[in-house]
């Protein structure tokens, strides 16, 4: 289980303090799936670097498996089963994709294995596993490869900062059934995935609405949901003059 305790963040702006996140507290139990949602700017993808640990919290702490972590590098909370997706998969330049799902799973997969990983993520496995991950791959490619990893790694916590960006809309319904399917089968796991997309939001267990900085609504889906369909929640979700409909697909549709 991770826990966050008080949590806020910080950054230097032309030399004065910016709060990104101010006091946040939420849970994500074991064998759950929690969606953190909001506006542009409100923090989302910021608590994800937190939990990874590419950021450090400028207050509170933050526990996993009821050990604080707070301190501890990303090799660190990695070690301890905290698996992250960023919204920009990085490029590895002479690394094939095989090769990258091996390291993930630590252990020596069998072409076979690999395939599977690739497959499930909506790529046809044969004609990626000797590929390099480098710039020779499109943005949507890419995101999928990194999914396939975090999916061979069996983490204790999986974490997506909007796993959604970048890939066409059968990957998209695929992945749907891939984010059911490591709830149900990895045990003793959890799934944290930032998004605003209606699928995602539909299969969560709970979900948390982050505006500003601090946690604006949580609760179970069927608490939260409904409010992010109303005409408040609208309102609520408005940024930068544009709203996000929580009922868009993905590429707009």
């Amino acid at each position: 289980m991770l826990e966050l305790k008080n949590i806020s963040f910080q950054v230097d702006d032309q030399g004065a303090d910016k709060e990104i996140i101010r006091n946040v507290s939420m849970t994500v139990p074991d064998r759950k799936l929690i969606v953190v949602t909001g506006p542009n700017g409100g923090g989302k993808s910021t608590i994800a670097r937190l939990i990874a640990g590419i950021e450090k919290p400028t207050g509170g702490r933050i526990l996993f498996g009821g050990e604080d972590i707070t301190e501890k590098t990303v090799t660190e909370r990695a070690r301890m089963g905290i698996a992250y997706a960023f919204q920009q998969p990085v490029k590895f330049k002479g690394i094939r994709v095989l090769d990258l799902i091996r390291i993930a799973a630590g252990k020596t997969l069998s072409i076979a294995d690999a395939c599977e990983y690739l497959s499930s993520v909506g790529l046809c496995a044969r004609d990626y596993v000797n590929r390099e991950v480098n710039a020779s791959l499109s943005g949507g490619e890419l995101k999928r490869i990194e999914i396939a990893t975090v999916i061979a790694r069996h983490a204790k916590l999986s974490v997506f900062d909007e796993p959604e960006a970048g890939i066409d809309l059968w990957s998209f319904r695929n992945l749907i059934d891939v984010f059911r399917n490591m709830r149900e089968t990895i045990e003793d796991s959890s799934i944290l995935i930032i998004s605003h997309q209606e699928r995602i939001l539909n299969i969560a267990d709970e979900i948390i609405v982050l505006k500003d900085g601090v946690v604006d609504r949580q609760g179970t889906r069927d608490e939260v949901y409904p409010w992010l369909s109303s005409g408040t929640a609208v309102t609520a979700m408005e940024c930068d003059g544009q709203i996000r409909a929580m009922g868009r697909e993905v590429n707009g549709k």
